[in-house]
């Protein structure tokens, strides 16, 4: 690292921290860029932004912490070989990061009080630990390297919980929150307490980047849009509740009226994903002019021409901007979770689809799942009504997808990716990828007046077998 070094001041000291402070711009002749409170960024000689959706490396050379001050960085963190991934408390106290003391080791999550600089192991693991984020409620949750891939974990983060206690169904120690065989990192926590996350589309399957939510008990996973194509990732939720994000080269952001993404008119750069607001509503940006620079942090107020540049390296890129200021406490979500080893889904209509109509009459609804060794399993299948309507009872905490078939048992439409349901869950959806824009009818679904029991496609031996066996081995 070629970062100018200078030892800690008073003027570091956390009191100060959120204090207004000028960033100096790089550019001759750009105009001074005007933040109003340190930043922490990530340095590192080499950044390749998508690497861990492939289970690789983003920091094949090793990466730095810094805190910036007046302009200045110093190294964050004292005796690592490499520190990333910064989050920064709510109350702006603590930072939890991704840290290897040593060259040889494994990612794992730290938390550094800024104040005295003190540290602490928050998680340790044989594999990789990365992507930390502080949950509501004493919790945080990051993405952790398994046979499966990368699979986002939710744990204690260690520090005292005021109010009620979690649903035992959803806590109190470590909980996996993503079911796939497939590589997933949080990417932020939603004001209403929802985990942002990155994965392959079609989930479990894909290669192109997605952005994802799922509460923080693992239920409700679903796409934030349904508009899929280009690569999606990096996103950050602003002050006004939209999400922005970098989609291919450019960004784009998702905004509550429409149930589609829409350009965001930036200047023309390669943007490294994650934003940070500041108070007077500008950007700072991770972004480099041609893919042979190095990435830099820049500031942007939307709908201007130009962007400033805040911080530069001639060595390194610079990326994964946050600042050090307070910021809004998430919801809590509470958890609905039963102590079930299963879960029911109820579809309302079938027919539905941003997909366009059936080529014939659904009849049938096959599931299929994945066992601990990723081998694809077909559970049975269930009736669907005339109104498109199935109930049905599922395994859980594993990677189910669904196919409609005809009368005939041919397929008239089926999910090329996979997705989950929590032990315990019970979920509606109104139709087949039918997309966040629609809402259901004001109807009793022909099944639930036929039936209130659902569709065993478990797996499991049906109550008779276990009683014939269970009378069998009593004589």
């Amino acid at each position: 690292m070629t970062m100018p070094y200078r030892r800690p001041a008073a003027a570091l000291a956390f009191a100060l921290l959120v204090l207004v402070c000028g960033f100096a711009s790089s550019r001759a002749n750009a105009p001074a860029a005007q933040i109003d409170c340190d930043m922490i960024v990530t340095a590192a000689p080499v950044y390749v932004a998508l690497a861990e959706l492939h289970g690789q490396e983003r920091f094949p050379r090793g990466a730095q912490l810094l805190l910036v001050h007046a302009g200045k960085s110093e190294p964050l963190v004292a005796g690592f070989a490499a520190s990333a991934d910064a989050n920064l408390s709510f109350d702006a106290q603590t930072v939890l990061f991704a840290g290897k003391r040593n060259a040889g080791d494994p990612w794992q999550i730290w938390e550094l009080t800024l104040k005295d600089r003190s540290l602490r192991q928050v998680i340790a693991t044989p594999a990789d630990a990365e992507r930390p984020f502080y949950l509501p409620g004493g919790r945080m949750v990051w993405a952790e390297r398994t046979p499966a891939g990368f699979q986002v974990q939710s744990a204690p983060d260690g520090h005292p919980v005021d109010g009620t206690t979690w649903n035992p169904t959803a806590g109190p120690g470590v909980l996996p929150l993503t079911y796939t065989r497939g590589n997933a990192f949080p990417a932020g926590v939603l004001r209403d307490g929802r985990i942002l996350f990155e994965a392959g589309y079609p989930l479990g399957e894909g290669a192109t980047p997605e952005l994802y939510l799922v509460y923080a008990d693992g239920s409700g996973v679903e796409s934030v849009r349904c508009d899929h194509g280009r690569a999606r990732w990096g996103g950050t939720q602003l002050g006004s509740g939209d999400v922005v994000f970098t989609e291919g080269a450019s960004l784009a952001r998702f905004t509550s009226p429409l149930a589609h993404a829409v350009p965001v008119a930036a200047p023309h750069a390669n943007y490294a994903g994650a934003i940070a607001e500041t108070a007077s509503g500008a950007w700072l940006l991770s972004a480099r002019v041609s893919a042979s620079a190095h990435y830099a942090i820049e500031i942007w107020q939307p709908g201007a021409a130009a962007m400033h540049t805040v911080l530069s390296e001639s060595k390194d890129d610079l990326v994964e901007p946050v600042l050090v200021a307070p910021r809004p406490r998430p919801n809590r979500h509470p958890s609905g979770l039963h102590p079930w080893d299963y879960a029911n889904l109820l579809a309302l209509d079938v027919r539905i689809s941003r997909d366009g109509a059936l080529r014939g009459t659904p009849a049938h609804v096959r599931l299929e799942a994945q066992d601990v060794a990723g081998t694809t399993r077909t559970m049975g299948t269930a009736p669907i009504e005339s109104d498109g309507s199935f109930f049905v009872e599922v395994p859980s905490d594993r990677p189910i997808r669904f196919a409609l078939l005809d009368a005939k048992g041919a397929v008239l439409r089926q999910e090329h990716g996979w997705f989950w349901i929590r032990s315990g869950e019970q979920r509606i959806c109104v139709g087949c990828h039918a997309g966040p824009e629609r809402a259901p009818e004001n109807r009793v679904p022909a099944v639930l007046l036929r039936t209130i029991t659902p569709a065993d496609l478990t797996g499991k031996p049906p109550a008779s077998a276990l009683s014939a066996i269970a009378g069998g081995s009593s004589k």
